[in-house]
């Protein structure tokens, strides 16, 4: 295992671990395991492991636990209260309402703005599943570099497909000389979200990528697709950033929450700046977003784990 020790070389490098949603789709699934209906990150779904505890043990291999921030919504407070015990306040970005993915990676962006402007920011969900966690995190150390490099760009991983799965979003490679090749980075073309099986095919007979909306970037890269493509939520908080990690944070948020409408990262931001972005093609990881129910019994299947829930999610 690497050693993330906080050294000169990554003691700017922060990741967000978005974990506020309320995954309604696996809302079945959550009450099989656990009786209730709690979020599915913090469900035991793989192994007697939640998925928020496996998704901070990958992302400890690159990013110092310090600078791991998580975005969390109020509603869930019982039981991120519970997982999060060892994490400090000032990393756990607590929105009042759930406004979405735009909305989740904004506030969290200008809480690491405040505290470092120069951040090399990575950007993680909490359902996501790899079988080679330590490859996958080199996959993100070397996006990181790339984002440093190109600080005006941020970095996307797109995996390379073993299926043309329809229920995925896709990324269209621009063409270059080396982004074909294992571990290329290209631009962005265009972005295929939830193509039809058709298209699937050729979308993975021409090289394009399942997008993991796994991303890297400089903090200020961010911000400036905010800027251009969501200038309402980003103006609000932008004016308001000097209250942040102050007593005027929580009434602050909860007057800005009030007026946000919800709003989606890939679809309000990413699928309209694909001039600001870059794609990195990983491969040999075992990806899987956990997201749907027959997914996470695929998956289960996949790996020989034969939970006692799953007969009664399967009927």
């Amino acid at each position: 295992m690497r050693n993330t020790t906080n050294t000169s070389r990554d003691s700017n490098r922060y990741a967000v671990i978005l974990a506020g949603g309320d995954g309604s789709r696996l809302k079945s699934l959550t009450r099989a395991i656990s009786g209730d209906d709690r979020p599915k990150q913090f469900c035991p779904i793989l192994g007697g492991k939640t998925l928020l505890d496996a998704t901070r043990e990958r992302v400890r291999l690159s990013v110092p636990t310090e600078n791991t921030y998580f975005s969390l919504t109020a509603k869930h407070e019982k039981f991120y209260q519970a997982a999060l015990w060892d994490v400090p306040e000032r990393q756990r970005v607590v929105q009042p309402e759930n406004r979405g993915t735009a909305t989740a990676i904004l506030y969290s962006l200008m809480r690491i703005s405040v505290e470092d402007p120069d951040a090399v920011v990575a950007i993680f969900p909490s359902d996501h599943f790899f079988t080679e966690d330590e490859k996958f995190m080199a996959e993100v150390d070397s996006a990181s570099r790339a984002a440093e490099l190109e600080s005006q760009s941020v970095v996307l991983l797109g995996l390379e497909p073993d299926k043309p799965e329809t229920s995925y979003g896709w990324i269209e490679p621009a063409a270059s000389l080396f982004g074909s090749e294992p571990g290329g980075i290209s631009r962005v073309a265009r972005f295929w979200e939830k193509p039809t099986r058709r298209a699937a095919e050729q979308l993975m007979i021409s090289g394009c990528l399942w997008n993991s909306f796994v991303m890297v970037g400089r903090v200020a890269a961010f911000m400036e697709m905010f800027k251009r493509y969501l200038i309402g939520p980003f103006s609000m908080f932008d004016i308001s950033k000097k209250m942040l990690r102050t007593s005027q944070e929580k009434p602050l948020i909860r007057a800005i929450y009030s007026w946000l409408p919800d709003s989606n990262f890939s679809s309000d931001i990413l699928e309209r700046a694909a001039e600001m972005l870059m794609v990195k093609r990983v491969a040999g990881v075992g990806w899987s977003d956990l997201g749907e129910p027959q997914r996470v019994l695929g998956t289960l299947k996949d790996l020989g784990i034969k939970a006692s829930w799953s007969p009664a999610l399967a009927a």
